[in-house]
């Protein structure tokens, strides 16, 4: 029996990368997942790929309207939820401070903190007790990486979250804690000089990108049983970054 067999779980912005891997994993591991993306076409092709035991719902993470037709969905499919992962981000790793303006701030606060805090409240009437919720923060939030401002406070924003709602959901056993990875080799770096790639990697105590995968097996510990006196914890998935 998988480590999520009967399970319902949501992944927010699950076309590609670390949250498509993970998609992947819970689908190996037995449980019917819901996947969300803004774009149609990949959304598609990541349904097609992953067979029967998924649901896409084309949605923006920071839309309120598509988080509440989420909740729909998923209320009306299987009326209960078990896992959140909350993945779903956006941000600029080479914007200045003297750069940010109002519509660069609103644009990734929108998404990463307005974002994902609404998409904890409309699942969470759904959720058992005793459900998992993770959530995808950055090794960024605590490192000061010049060009990242908004970005960074927007990932260290979650970290409260994660505090807070594990002592307000405390009387359910709802267990909500965060991943924080690191540099991972996803199409966020692949247009990246080969020299940035490398002064990237060189920052990593084991000297090297984390895989799409090793992130997966880690949101997939946390999802399980496997985490289950694991309340309000940030687990770095980073190669030692965030810890040297």
């Amino acid at each position: 029996m998988g480590k999520l067999e009967g399970k319902v779980a949501v992944i927010t912005g699950a076309t590609s990368g670390m949250a498509l891997a993970t998609a992947r994993l819970f689908v190996a591991e037995g449980a019917h997942v819901y996947l969300t993306g803004r774009r149609k076409d990949r959304l598609d092709a990541a349904v097609a790929e992953l067979g029967p035991a998924v649901t896409g719902v084309r949605g923006d993470a920071g839309d309120l309207e598509d988080l509440a037709r989420l909740a729909d969905a998923v209320r009306t499919g299987h009326g209960r939820l078990d896992v959140l992962f909350a993945s779903a981000g956006i941000g600029e790793l080479g914007e200045p401070l003297s750069a940010v303006t109002g519509d660069s701030f609103d644009r990734v606060f929108g998404v990463n903190v307005r974002g994902m805090l609404f998409t904890v409240q409309n699942l969470l009437p759904m959720m058992t007790d005793g459900a998992s919720v993770i959530l995808n923060s950055s090794a960024g939030a605590i490192k000061g990486v010049p060009g990242s401002t908004v970005y960074s406070a927007s990932k260290a924003a979650l970290r409260s979250f994660a505090r807070t709602w594990t002592a307000e959901l405390a009387p359910r056993h709802i267990r909500v804690n965060l991943i924080s990875p690191g540099p991972i080799d996803t199409a966020t770096f692949d247009h990246i000089p080969d020299e940035v790639r490398a002064a990237v990697a060189g920052m990593v105590p084991i000297g090297r990108f984390g895989t799409p995968d090793e992130i997966a097996r880690a949101v997939l510990f946390l999802a399980a049983a496997d985490s289950s006196f694991v309340h309000g914890a940030e687990l770095f998935v980073d190669g030692g970054l965030a810890q040297v």
